[in-house]
């Protein structure tokens, strides 16, 4: 036990709190300047400057309602950012950032449908934006959220509250489809595994946060995903079987589900993982660019650490080429989701986001 003396000088009180700080493990514990989460590494110093010239582009372009505008737009687009941000770990109700995260997951309460928990105006904003909510929940304080803002009738729910009914919404749109999966409009009756797969991660994600998701949901889309499996890994795009081509960002995405799923014992995983690490690793990316990265990254570190460590160098040399002067990457669907995107693909460096979690 440490005795600290009323008459201990300032500087020894000074050295003693930085010894306890450095020598506690709780102290800290998010900090991505100091070390990787997952292996106690140092952060390459690359990683941290282009990360942080990316999120000191998405703060200056946040808009007074916590939405970012040019190009796509939406919740999805909000939620991405947020996340950018979460990923970066320090504290999200004290750290530098954490108005910038509270305007974000407000605004994308506030563009909830109250009645139907619809979030944005496609599924993919539903799948991204609910996927956000449920990495913030159990991380921001919900007391603080709404703190000093002016109420809006039906628009003042809790994250908890929020990420409930964008479940329900998810659930029973996957009710009406006949393939137990999903597509671009909440009534949809076919499916492709694009949107499917960004609505799967955010329902495991709300799942991993304690938010009831029923075992029957997840167990369909996995069906819908094996249907589209082929014995080589390809995955194919919509409908039913059939039309298999080579996709990374489809492959990707049935890997991550499957992992995340807890699938791993399934040979259509063996199948998607075995293809994925077969592909170029000095390709980063395809035509879809930072939405291949996003993907590829999670999909090779849930699958394959040893993968994932060759292609994260390719993807570091990538973005440091890519990124633009004030900080921003430019992509097909506009600069906040080219520049999400691209961060939340190096935020596997940090692993402090809950899905990053193997």
């Amino acid at each position: 036990m440490v005795v600290i003396y009323i008459r201990l000088r300032s500087l020894h009180l000074l050295i003693l709190i930085v010894w306890l700080s450095l020598n506690n493990p709780f102290a800290i514990a998010q900090n991505p300047l100091r070390e990787n989460a997952f292996q106690g590494q140092a952060v390459p110093r690359e990683v941290r400057e282009i990360y942080e010239r990316g999120l000191q582009w998405l703060e200056n372009n946040q808009d007074s309602s916590g939405r970012w505008k040019g190009g796509e737009s939406g919740p999805g687009v909000t939620g991405l950012a947020t996340m950018a941000f979460l990923a970066y770990g320090e504290d999200p109700n004290y750290g530098m950032h954490s108005e910038i995260i509270k305007k974000g997951i407000r605004a994308i309460i506030e563009d909830q449908n109250a009645s139907t928990g619809y979030l944005g105006s496609s599924m993919y904003h539903h799948g991204f934006a609910m996927l956000a909510l449920a990495e913030a929940y159990g991380a921001v304080d919900e007391r603080k959220l709404w703190e000093g803002v002016s109420r809006k009738e039906g628009k003042h729910r809790s994250i908890g509250e929020a990420l409930e009914l964008a479940v329900r919404t998810a659930i029973t749109s996957q009710n009406k489809n006949s393939l137990g999966a999903w597509r671009y409009s909440p009534d949809a009756t076919d499916a492709d595994t694009s949107v499917s797969g960004s609505v799967m991660v955010g329902l495991l994600a709300a799942r991993n946060a304690g938010i009831e998701v029923p075992d029957k949901a997840i167990d369909r889309a996995i069906d819908y995903f094996i249907t589209m499996t082929s014995p080589s890994g390809q995955v194919a795009y919509a409908g039913g079987l059939g039309g298999f081509d080579s996709s990374p960002a489809r492959v990707s995405i049935a890997t991550l589900v499957y992992s995340i799923a807890g699938r791993k014992d399934l040979k259509e995983f063996k199948a998607t993982s075995s293809y994925l690490k077969s592909l170029d690793s000095n390709e980063t990316s395809d035509h879809y660019g930072e939405y291949t990265a996003y993907y590829r990254a999670q999909a090779l570190f849930q699958s394959d650490i040893a993968a994932w460590e060759k292609w994260n160098k390719n993807l570091i040399r990538e973005l440091k080429e890519k990124q633009r002067g004030d900080g921003h990457f430019e992509g097909n669907y506009g600069a906040p989701v080219a520049t999400s995107m691209s961060l939340l693909a190096l935020a596997l460096n940090f692993r402090f986001l809950p899905i990053y979690e193997r």
